[in-house]
C-alpha cells in the first residue's frame, strides 16, 4: 500500500470523525479550575466563575452534537448547585479530619487528601451526569480515578460527610447508594454480580446504609445487596448478599504454617 492509500484508510475507519481528544484535556482543566474556585483562597471567586463558564461552554461544545439542551441552560443550573455543593463537601472534609487520626489540620484535608479530592471531583460530576450531560462527567471522574487510584462513576449517589481513607484502588459503580456518615478503605469495591449490556437500566450495584464502615479490600457486590445500618464490614471480605444493621463482617482466614523437616 502506497502512503496515500494507507492515509486514506485509516480516516475511512475512524467510526468517530467528530471526536476532538482536546476535550479530555481541556475538561481537566476545568475540573481544577472549579476545585481551586471553591477552595483556594487566593482565588477570586467572582473572576474564575466567568471563566469557568467559558471553559464549560468550550468543552459543552465538543461533547454535545445537538442542541436539544443548550450549555446555557446547563452552565445555569449547575451554578446554582455549587454553593450547596461546597457546604456538603465542608461535610466531607470534616468527616476525614474528626476520623482519622492522622490528619492534623482542616487544610491538610482540603490539599492534601486524595480521599477528599476524589469525593470532590464526584459531587461535580455527579451533577452534570444528572443533568444529562453526555461525556464531560465520566471525563471528570476518570481524571480523579488517575490522580488518586479511587474509580468513582459519576451515577453513583453518594450521602454526606463521605470518608474515604487512603483512597488507592477504591471502585464505586454507577448504580451504588451511599448514605450518610459512611466510611470506606483502600481496595473496597462497591460493584456488580454480573457484567451484561443487558442490565444497563438496572439496579447492579449495592446499597451502603448510615454509619457503615467497610475496611480495606472488602468487595461488595449486587444490586440487591443491602448493607445495614451501624455495621461494620471487616477487610479482606467478599459479600453478595445483604447484612443486617449492627453487624460485624469479618473474614477468618485459614493459617498454615510448614513444618521444617
Amino acid at each position: 500500500m502506497t502512503k496515500d492509500s494507507i492515509i486514506e484508510k485509516i480516516i475511512s475507519n475512524q467510526a468517530t470523525p467528530q471526536l476532538d481528544f482536546s476535550i479530555k484535556h481541556k475538561t481537566e482543566k476545568f475540573t481544577n479550575n472549579l476545585f481551586h474556585t471553591l477552595f483556594d483562597a487566593n482565588s477570586c471567586v467572582k473572576t474564575n466563575i466567568d471563566v469557568l463558564e467559558s471553559e464549560f461552554s468550550e468543552i459543552y461544545s465538543l461533547a454535545c452534537y445537538d442542541d436539544s439542551n443548550p450549555c446555557e441552560n446547563v452552565w445555569d443550573g449547575f451554578l446554582q448547585k455549587l454553593p450547596s455543593l461546597l457546604e456538603r463537601l465542608n461535610l466531607d472534609a470534616n468527616a476525614s479530619l474528626e476520623f482519622d487520626p492522622a490528619s492534623k489540620s482542616i487544610e491538610e484535608v482540603y490539599i492534601a487528601y486524595p480521599g477528599f479530592f476524589a469525593i470532590a471531583i464526584h459531587r461535580f460530576s455527579h451533577e452534570l451526569y444528572n443533568m444529562s450531560v453526555p461525556l464531560i462527567p465520566r471525563l471528570m471522574s476518570e481524571y480523579a480515578h488517575g490522580v488518586t487510584g479511587v474509580d468513582i462513576h459519576p451515577g453513583a449517589t453518594i450521602g454526606d460527610s463521605f470518608f474515604i481513607d487512603h483512597a488507592t484502588g477504591i471502585v464505586i459503580g454507577e448504580t451504588c447508594i451511599i448514605e450518610e456518615n459512611v466510611k470506606i478503605y483502600q481496595g473496597v469495591t462497591l460493584g456488580a454480580l454480573q457484567v451484561k449490556k443487558s442490565l444497563q437500566n438496572t439496579k447492579r450495584h449495592p446499597t451502603v446504609e448510615k454509619n457503615v464502615i467497610i475496611y480495606a479490600n472488602a468487595t461488595i457486590l449486587g444490586g440487591d445487596t443491602v448493607i445495614g445500618e451501624n455495621s461494620i464490614v471487616g477487610g479482606n471480605t467478599w459479600i453478595t448478599e445483604s447484612v443486617a444493621p449492627n453487624c460485624f463482617v469479618y473474614h477468618v482466614p485459614e493459617i498454615k504454617m510448614k513444618k521444617k523437616k
